[in-house]
């Protein structure tokens, strides 16, 4: 099983000028239509988790980052049996 080196991407996502937290949701939470003035970024630590934007359903694997575009709408549901864990980082401007 792949694992994520948080540290390592929070140092990565620094550099790149995002910010850089970990998100933890119990199976079944879901987070719908969700819009930042800012890009973000997203990464699957451990779980099942799925993002949708622009109609767009992307099921990330564990250690997977997702660029999501400032001003997109965006959904996020754990669709696993277990708690889901993911970093989310935002464009500093």
């Amino acid at each position: 099983m792949a694992t994520v080196d948080q540290k390592a991407v929070e140092k990565d996502w620094n550099a790149r000028g995002f910010s850089c937290g970990l998100w933890i949701d119990p199976p079944g939470r879901e987070w719908r239509d969700f819009v930042h003035e800012a890009d973000e970024l997203v990464m699957l630590v451990e779980g099942e988790e799925e993002f949708t934007m622009n109609g767009q359903t992307h099921r990330l694997e564990i250690g997977q980052e997702l660029l999501i575009p400032a001003r997109t709408h965006h959904t996020a549901r754990n669709v696993g049996r277990s708690t889901s864990k993911w970093l989310y980082g935002y464009k500093r401007t």
